[in-house]
């Protein structure tokens, strides 16, 4: 494939990870913006706090496949280079954070990384997943289980995929991504206001 035809890929990457999913969601279950209600972010986090399971499962699903598309279907389908499809799980992640379709108000982009390294290093997930559920538990804090899991992921991707250099530097990109994302849980974090996560019944998670 040429450069015009990789570029619209990258292209329709961004704009598949922009899909404002958590958006949809607000407006379909209760009518209302995601922005203005909760934790104010676009994530499925908030779609739970909000709206509830029925709604922050499907949510989170989805956001996961914006990662997963580009990466196992767009990029083995463009032919492109050896770094080309994990530019384009990057580039959905940032049309999830960055989306134009609300402003470039869009959500972390937690769940769109793990879809994309569910195509790339799948060990590396799971290891992840055991220490964000891990963390999660001992802390009560969603922030604090993602920044700690976008911290460590580089490491478990270099030693599941050492042969997969793009990979591990994507996932170096990735993690500070998701840590500029977080700025604002950070802070809330050292002035002690961050929200726990908490069931339905108001129990800390």
């Amino acid at each position: 494939m040429n450069d015009y035809g990789l570029a619209t890929i990258l292209v329709l990457a961004y704009l598949l990870g922009a899909t404002p999913t958590s958006y949809i969601a607000g407006k379909v279950g209760r009518g209302i913006d995601l922005r203005q209600h909760g934790s104010q972010n676009l994530g499925a986090t908030n779609v739970y706090r909000v709206l509830g399971w029925r709604y922050a499962i499907p949510v989170g699903l989805i956001d996961m496949a914006k990662g997963v598309v580009p990466v196992a279907i767009l990029g083995p389908w463009s032919n492109g280079p050896a770094w080309f499809t994990v530019a384009l799980g990057i580039v959905a992640v940032l049309g999830h954070m960055f989306s134009p379709y609300v402003r470039f108000r869009g959500g972390k982009g937690v769940a769109t990384a793990a879809g994309v390294f569910l195509a790339l290093a799948p060990l590396a997930v799971l290891i992840s997943l055991v220490i964000w559920g891990a963390t999660l538990w001992l802390s009560g804090y969603v922030s604090v289980a993602s920044l700690t899991v976008a911290l460590l992921f580089p490491l478990w991707v270099r030693l599941t995929e050492p042969a997969q250099p793009y990979t591990f530097w994507a996932a170096i990109v990735l993690a500070l991504l998701l840590v500029y994302a977080h700025r604002g849980n950070i802070e809330r974090l050292r002035q002690g206001t961050e929200s726990r996560f908490r069931t339905r019944k108001g129990v800390a998670a």
